[in-house]
């Protein structure tokens, strides 16, 4: 069984839900990430529904601030870029952090304020799977280096030949989102990975079980989760809606039953992330609930990873 790594889910849509518009203290994260032993930092993307930072030139920061760790897109929304724009940033942040990059994709999930972005953008919401699936398709063949010529539904273009190509040969992986059936064919087909969030772990078990019978290569399984730390459950629980309903403007319930999300003490954390890794989970991206990102940074890495490793490997 590989190794299970985890991953820190940088604050990006927090720091703006705060008024706080500081990308310097994100980079700092994620350099007090790779000194914690974590494997990735990661970072979401959402000009207009949920603005944040940018996250292509936020990891291109964090890839000249650190050495070792992995950095990734949860998610990335292709269909909102030209493929041959985005296979260029995609190209050249693999190269700034020597090959260290994930490119973790999603269509965008089917709700009012996902349409909204997409007109405000002028790309069209109801092709948006179809322009990521080509987006794809045209951006590995454009990180091979040679001349390509693509006509498709969505995009077209002739002779391009993009530089600097990746550092990877065939380019950065890509990590698919989503669940249910056609999702996970679209794994299954065209993903290095897959990132969901099911808060059922039988439902991990069941999609995963899929994706490994139907796969036409390698595919990584990870999980993207929410986290609240307290020593005290019950308070847990209170940061844990105060958290998500200041983040999504949702009620917890309802963000509770479609993603992954945990309130406790660190032991119940632990035991709870350990039940999604004997699901098959090999590479675990947490997002932190809290107030203070720089003290649950810490607890994540002293109390809950190195036990969480333990647990896994024992």
């Amino acid at each position: 069984m590989a190794e299970l790594k985890v991953g820190y889910l940088l604050p990006t849509r927090d720091q703006t839900v705060r008024g706080e518009h500081e990308p310097r203290r994100l980079v700092a994260q994620a350099r007090r990430a790779e000194a914690l032993g974590l494997d990735s930092v990661w970072a979401g993307d959402s000009p207009v529904t949920r603005p944040r930072a940018d996250p292509l030139l936020l990891l291109a920061a964090a890839a000249d601030a650190t050495e070792r760790i992995a950095l990734g897109t949860a998610v990335l929304l292709p269909a909102l870029r030209h493929p041959i724009l985005l296979a260029h940033q995609l190209a050249t942040l693999d190269r700034l952090s020597s090959g260290r990059l994930i490119a973790g994709m999603g269509a965008g999930f089917p709700v009012p304020q996902t349409e909204a972005q997409f007109r405000a953008v002028d790309a069209d919401y109801t092709r948006r799977v179809g322009r990521m699936i080509e987006s794809i398709d045209a951006m590995r063949r454009l990180w091979r280096g040679d001349p390509v010529t693509f006509h498709g539904r969505h995009f077209a273009f002739e002779d391009v030949t993009l530089a600097p190509t990746p550092s990877r040969p065939g380019g950065p992986p890509i990590w698919l989102a989503g669940g249910g059936d056609k999702p996970l064919r679209r794994v299954a087909t065209l993903g290095d990975g897959w990132l969901p969030y099911p808060p059922e772990v039988s439902t991990y078990a069941e999609e995963w079980t899929v994706i490994q019978d139907t796969a036409s290569r390698p595919v990584t399984p990870a999980l993207y989760a929410t986290l609240c730390l307290d020593t005290d459950a019950e308070r847990a629980r209170k940061r844990l809606r105060e958290s998500i309903e200041r983040y999504y403007n949702a009620p917890l319930e309802f963000i509770q039953s479609i993603q992954a999300m945990f309130a406790g003490t660190p032991e119940e954390a632990v035991a709870w992330l350990k039940s999604y890794a004997d699901a098959g989970a090999r590479h675990i991206i947490i997002r932190l609930a809290t107030e203070d990102h720089d003290a649950a940074l810490d607890e994540l890495g002293d109390a809950v990873l190195p036990a969480l490793r333990k647990e896994v490997t024992a």
